[in-house]
């Protein structure tokens, strides 16, 4: 019995460091997000997908690491080379318009959270929930699109902010700038989130086609529970895993039931 819980303490520690910490789990929730509203509009493409994730990865490298010396000067190398990756993938197969629109993206996420800044947007009380959510809804209504999409990026914006605020209450004792659990308390935070999810689940009834609408309300309904029981005290992997895990759960759910039809 001691055996096998040391076999299932080391694989979740081996899945921990390997999946979570290396930022490949947010980043290929972020680009399953994506995609599943490139199946809505018709309009996979296996470049955008791997310009997305690419996007997504090396963004969430430079943040996580950019303050650990030797090793963010190997990080800055990859991003250098993500970058150069990523400009090769739209001109070969978009144009400069794409472009224009990745490097502002990318332009956004350093402002985000750079410390060779001397004032960026993390350090701002209230707004780094809205600000994320912002960053992902354009890259899923704006940069795979050929046009603006403003349904997409409503329910993408609202969605994403909503899932933000668990981790505000998961780092409340932590955080030195002023977040809503820290202003309001962990239960109006809690219904901020559930207003934020129900009106981007209105606004996919409405404007999504059936199957990614209903996708999206089972998806709302996990997420409602997972908010529900957000607590301070929840391990690490409740939210690096559960709640990160909802925003690439409409792309799961709508291939499950293409699969099973």
């Amino acid at each position: 019995m001691k055996t096998l819980r040391f076999c299932d303490m080391n694989s979740l520690n081996l899945l921990k460091k390997y999946l979570i910490d290396s930022q490949i789990f947010v980043s290929l929730m972020g680009t399953f997000f994506a995609v599943f509203f490139m199946f809505e509009q018709n309009i996979i493409k296996t470049p955008t997908i791997a310009l997305i994730f690419i996007t997504y990865f090396s963004g969430y490298l430079y943040t996580k690491y950019q303050n650990t010396g030797k090793l963010f000067y190997k990080i800055l190398v990859f991003n250098i080379v993500s970058g150069i990756i990523s400009a090769a993938l739209i001109l070969y197969n978009h144009n400069e318009n794409r472009l224009l629109k990745w490097a502002v993206i990318v332009v956004l996420g350093l402002l985000y959270d750079s410390t060779f800044l001397k004032f960026f947007v993390r350090r701002i009380p209230l707004f780094k929930i809205f600000y994320v959510g912002l960053t992902w809804a354009l890259i899923n209504s704006w940069l795979i699109l050929p046009e603006f999409n403003p349904e997409i990026f409503w329910i993408s914006w609202l969605f994403i902010t909503a899932l933000v605020l668990p981790f505000d209450i998961r780092d409340m004792n932590s955080d030195t700038v002023v977040t809503f659990p820290q202003l309001i308390g962990v239960q109006r935070t809690k219904y901020l989130a559930y207003a934020l999810v129900f009106v981007s689940l209105m606004i996919s009834v409405l404007f999504l086609k059936a199957d990614f609408a209903f996708a999206f309300y089972i998806t709302a309904v996990f997420t409602f529970i997972l908010i529900y029981f957000s607590e301070n005290s929840n391990r690490e992997s409740y939210f690096s895993f559960w709640v990160e895990g909802c925003s690439g759960l409409p792309f799961l759910l709508i291939m499950l039931r293409w699969l099973i039809n």
